[in-house]
């Protein structure tokens, strides 16, 4: 397969960007900034926590331990010559990497000597490295990390929710697994999801900042492999509409309780971008700092400024969270489903339209100007389908009906779940 490039411009952010379906098989995007000095490259196969059950080419269905994505993703930093992040200390760049519920991803920023540290980046992640030895020193070192997280009172408040709306999703079980599933791990096992789902046809590599296409490919056609794509297709359980319960509480030891309240989409299919402009105008006219729900809660003191909202969607879950600090949680939560009630039965403003289309515009415009958002807006909007300047045409494009439409078939009041964490001076 030879190499393709296409240039894909937006007269409406006055930018650009190059598409290259790379001879190896996988897809780049380089988005170079012209009088920046840093750069930014992030690659990610589209393989996260709940890829547990899957098949390769129409074989047998396989099962995996809860948590082996995020195992993997530790181990693949080590290699029988060392660690990637000392490589990295060499060249001075700033390395990570996490794993979400969909994908798993490996970042560097950097001010000089991109050339060193993109040649590491894309060492390791084609470079498995895994033994007994080191899968089974590891346990330890990721034990600690769950532990850890079970003591986060932010993290709890989220897969409290998530257990609370989801039957049989693996969306609510913990990224990192539990002590008990990550001993069930093998490097066989880790081998095993690593030549699967780490195919680099199922993989994508954005670049943003001060590089040039040229300089990329170069790295690019000299350390790619050339892989065959694979056909890889996940299960899930058939899962209910219905939430599972309606509210759950857990003691923690925190200063002021922490709330999320979350709406059960249907989630039949992932967002287009015309419908996630849609989706996200909507929450800004109900819930940004702008809106008068926002102004009630404030006023009232149900929230504080560690008040958010978002859009979680994923293969096979989808959900609409509100969250942050309140005195009252039960209260803020009856607050929020009056005012959607209202908004179903009353519409919006032509004011408050406008305002929210423009706050959503103004944000994505303005992202343009961090290499680390573009690299990873485009990496996101590439596994699910989209394109970045496809979207901010169609935040411009929106219309008050479309987005109304998007309300009478979202946030339904009577299929939510409402998680508190809050300590026993709080009751």
């Amino acid at each position: 397969m030879n190499t393709t490039i296409k240039e894909v411009t937006s007269a409406r952010a006055g930018d650009s960007y190059f598409q290259i379906k790379h001879r190896s098989g996988l897809n780049i995007y380089v988005y170079p900034k012209e009088g920046y000095r840093s750069a930014y490259a992030i690659i990610g196969a589209k393989y996260g926590s709940v890829n547990t059950c899957f098949s390769c080419d129409g074989g047998e269905k396989i099962t995996v331990p809860d948590g082996i994505a995020h195992y993997l993703e530790h181990k693949l930093f080590e290699s029988a010559e060392g660690d990637a992040f000392t490589r990295y200390a060499e060249t001075g760049a700033s390395a990570n990497a996490y794993t979400s519920f969909e994908k798993t991803c490996y970042l560097f920023s950097c001010t000089d000597k991109f050339d060193e540290s993109f040649e590491i980046l894309l060492d390791f992640v084609q470079d498995p490295y895994f033994t007994a030895q080191t899968v089974a020193k590891e346990q330890g070192i990721i034990g600690q990390e769950i532990k850890m997280y079970d003591d986060s009172p932010d993290w709890r408040v989220m897969f409290n929710m998530l257990e609370n709306m989801y039957h049989n999703h693996p969306v609510k079980i913990d990224i990192a697994g539990t002590v008990e599933s990550i001993a069930e791990i093998t490097a066989e096992k880790l081998y095993q999801c690593y030549n699967t789902f780490y195919n680099l046809n199922n993989m994508v590599l954005c670049v943003a900042g001060n590089v040039t296409v040229e300089q990329v490919l170069k790295t690019c056609d000299r350390m790619l492999h050339e892989s065959e794509p694979h056909e890889v297709r996940s299960y899930f359980e058939n899962e209910p509409y219905e939430i599972v319960e309606p509210y759950v509480e857990q003691s923690f030891p925190v200063s002021m309780p922490i709330f999320n309240f979350g709406f059960k989409e249907k989630a039949d299919r992932l967002f287009n971008e015309r419908e996630l402009a849609q989706v996200e105008i909507l929450l800004s006219a109900l819930a940004s700092p702008t809106s008068a729900l926002y102004r009630e809660l404030l006023d009232n003191n149900l929230i504080n400024n560690t008040f958010s909202y978002e859009l979680f969607e994923g293969p096979g879950y989808c959900s609409v969270i509100f969250g942050g600090e309140s005195r009252a949680p039960k209260q803020a939560a009856e607050t929020i489903k009056r005012y959607i009630t209202a908004a179903k039965e009353n519409g919006i403003s032509d004011e408050d339209f406008e305002i929210a289309k423009k706050g959503v515009y103004g944000d994505v415009i303005s992202s343009l100007n961090s290499v680390g958002s573009i690299a990873n807006m485009i990496a996101d909007y590439h596994f699910n389908g989209n394109e970045l300047f496809t979207y901010i045409d169609a935040v411009a494009a929106a219309e008050k009906a479309d987005v109304l439409n998007r309300l009478s078939q979202m946030l339904d009041v009577n299929n939510c779940t409402l998680s508190v964490v809050k300590s026993g001076d709080n009751a």
